[in-house]
C-alpha cells in the first residue's frame, strides 16, 4: 500500500515520520510522560508537515481577513502560497504543497500534532477522501483569543494519518457484562489487585515500590498474571518510512512518489526493513 504524495510546487514544506519528543513531556522530573505508551505511540502514528520558515501571527479579535496579520521571518520566501487568512473569523489557513493520494477506501486524517500544544491558537481536524480527491486540502488552526504566536522552522503544522474511514461504519457498540467473560474478570480483578498494592506501597514509602518507580505491564505487553503469555499484537515503537528525496531536476520519475506502509518507498533506491523485535 501507498501514500502518493505529488509536490504542488517546487519545493512543498517537508514531511517526516512522527517525532516522539515533546517539551513539555522532557520537563517533567525524570520525562515521566513517556512512561505512558499510549502518548509516545499517538506522537508517531502519523507524518509531520514541517513549516519551511518561522513567522508570527496575530490576530486582534475581528472577524475580517485583515483582522489576522502575518511577519514572516527574513528567510521566508512565497509566503501568502503557505499561510493566509483565508477563511476569515480568526482562522490561519496552511497550504500543505502536496496533493496526497491514498489505496481506495482510505481517507486522510487532517489534525495538528498529537499531544503538542499552542498556546491561543487551536488546530481543526478533517477527514479528507483522498482516495479520489484530485486537488489538495488546507490545513486550519483558529485563534482561541486575541493574540500573537509563532510557529517556528520546522515545527510541525500538519499530522496525516491514514483512516480505513468506511469499516469503521461497521462496528456497533454493544454493553457486555464482566460476568460474560470469566477470563477477562480474572484477569481485571488481577491487575486491580496488583494495582492497589502498588499504589499503597509507593505511599507508604516501600523502597522497592520506590526503585520499581512504575508498573510496566502495559508498556512490556504484559498481562499482571505472569503465567500469562505476551499479547503478539503487542506494540511499542513506530516505525514509519520516510519520504525519499525528490529525484534530480534532469531526471524524470519513473512514478509518483510515494511511501509503503510496509516499510518499502515506492520510488527511488530506498529500502527499509520491517519493525525489530523490541
Amino acid at each position: 500500500m501507498t501514500l502518493e504524495c505529488f509536490p504542488t510546487r517546487p519545493s512543498p514544506p517537508p514531511l517526516v515520520p512522527g517525532r516522539p519528543d515533546r517539551d513539555w513531556m522532557d520537563a517533567f522530573t525524570a520525562r515521566h510522560p513517556y512512561r505512558c505508551l499510549p502518548l509516545s505511540m499517538a506522537n508517531t502514528t502519523g507524518w509531520e508537515l514541517l513549516c519551511p520558515f518561522g513567522f508570527e501571527a496575530e490576530w486582534d479579535g475581528g472577524q475580517g481577513a485583515d483582522a489576522i496579520r502575518f511577519a514572516p521571518d527574513a528567510d521566508a520566501t512565497l509566503f501568502d502560497h503557505f499561510a493566509a487568512s483565508h477563511f476569515t473569523h480568526g482562522i490561519v489557513t496552511f497550504h500543505t504543497g502536496w496533493l496526497f493520494r491514498t489505496p481506495p477506501g482510505w481517507a486522510l486524517r487532517a489534525s495538528g500534532v498529537p499531544n503538542r500544544f499552542k498556546h491561543g491558537l487551536a488546530p481543526l481536524e478533517g477527514l479528507v477522501e483522498t482516495d479520489w480527491l484530485p486537488y489538495p486540502f488546507t490545513m486550519n488552526w483558529a485563534f482561541t483569543a486575541p493574540g500573537k504566536v509563532r510557529f517556528e522552522k520546522d515545527e510541525p503544522f500538519c499530522f496525516i494519518q491514514p483512516v480505513e474511514h468506511r469499516r469503521i461504519e461497521a462496528f456497533e457498540p454493544v454493553r457486555v457484562s464482566l460476568d460474560d467473560d470469566a477470563d477477562l474478570a480474572r484477569q481485571y480483578e488481577t491487575w486491580k489487585e496488583t494495582r492497589t498494592l502498588f499504589n499503597n506501597s509507593m505511599a507508604a514509602g516501600d523502597p522497592e515500590a520506590i526503585k520499581q518507580a512504575w508498573q510496566r505491564y502495559y508498556f512490556r505487553g504484559e498481562y499482571p498474571d505472569q503465567a500469562e503469555p505476551r499479547p503478539e499484537s503487542h506494540v511499542n515503537k513506530r516505525r514509519l518510512a520516510p519520504l525519499p528525496d525528490a529525484p534530480p531536476a534532469s531526471a524524470a520519475p519513473s512514478a509518483a512518489p510515494g511511501i509503503d506502509f510496509r516499510g518499502w518507498s515506492a520510488v527511488g533506491a530506498l529500502t527499509r526493513k520491517g519493525p525489530a523485535e523490541d
